[in-house]
């Protein structure tokens, strides 16, 4: 028995749905279920009563529960007073981001809070959404930038920030690269490169929605996980690709990006702070304070 059985046990004995407490936990059905079955076993006993279409506590799965949140909140509690006062003893901030929070806010944020802290150790993580929430659960990130995802663990407290703008990718030889605005239906024969869903779900919903909502279906011509990859994928001309206007800053040459004028209000790509509920981090909320005084600057350059 280890604590992340426990864990696994907890959601399922809250949600009484597999599938739910997977993705409250970020896990695949099947990872979570093989977590269970091992705490049973550690234990010699059934703890949940499953059907084809029910999941149950049985009496011995209910007796567990509070213990084990009990447990869990003791561990919790324990795990965070350490680190508070290891953070107390030291002057670094362990900061995560998606790649286009770290290219276009990350860099305004820091210069703004180094004028005020500037013997402060920022340590910058890049990283997608579903490999830095994690990192902030175990400890090793003290706040990211993140996209929100729909399901929230609620260990995590989420603050939204704004909603980044989305620009056309295009090599700079394209006929459409001259264009001061290209409207959604002038992409709608064009090869396309999009992020694979199950890494950046908003970056792969951006384009699908948008298309969606003019009535038409994008042309896929190659999908791709990273930003870098996909603007350099354009860059050699394999298609054109909607991004985020922060995805400009990027140095690859041979690109141009040009303004969507259809978004119709659609606000794809939310940018929040995450950070760990009930933590004490006077660097983090230093940093917080920063950005909330200056936020609707950093909003209008995205």
């Amino acid at each position: 028995m280890d604590l992340h059985q426990l864990r696994c046990f907890i959601a399922v004995a809250e949600e009484l749905h597999f599938g739910r407490a997977a993705r409250r936990l970020d896990m695949l059905p099947s990872a979570l279920g093989r977590h269970v079955r091992l705490l049973e076993e550690s234990l010699g006993t059934q703890l949940l009563l499953r059907t084809t279409r029910n999941v149950m506590l049985s009496q011995d799965g209910a007796a567990l529960l509070e213990e084990a949140r009990h447990l869990i909140a003791s561990a919790d509690e324990l795990g965070r007073r350490f680190r508070e006062q290891g953070r107390k003893r030291s002057r670094t901030l362990r900061l995560g981001a998606v790649d286009t929070a770290a290219a276009g806010l990350v860099p305004m944020l820091l210069r703004d809070f180094r004028r005020s802290l500037p013997d402060v150790t920022v340590q910058l993580l890049e990283e997608k959404t579903i490999r830095l929430l994690p990192r902030l659960l175990s400890g090793r990130l003290d706040l990211a930038f993140v996209r929100p995802p729909d399901y929230r663990d609620r260990r995590l407290e989420f603050q939204m920030l704004f909603h980044e703008t989305a620009v056309v990718a295009v090599p700079a030889g394209h006929r459409l690269a001259s264009r001061k605005r290209i409207a959604i239906e002038t992409l709608a024969e064009a090869p396309l490169i999009v992020p694979d869903r199950r890494s950046r779900p908003h970056s792969h919903d951006l384009t699908m929605k948008l298309f969606e909502q003019a009535g038409l279906r994008p042309v896929i011509a190659q999908v791709a996980e990273e930003k870098q990859t996909i603007v350099s994928l354009v860059a050699a001309r394999i298609g054109l690709a909607i991004v985020p206007r922060w995805a400009s800053r990027l140095a690859i040459s041979g690109v141009r990006y040009v303004t969507l004028t259809r978004e119709d209000g659609m606000n794809l790509l939310p940018l929040a702070a995450a950070w760990l509920r009930g933590s004490r981090d006077p660097l983090r909320d230093e940093l917080l304070a920063t950005l909330q005084a200056r936020l609707s600057r950093y909003a209008a350059e995205a």
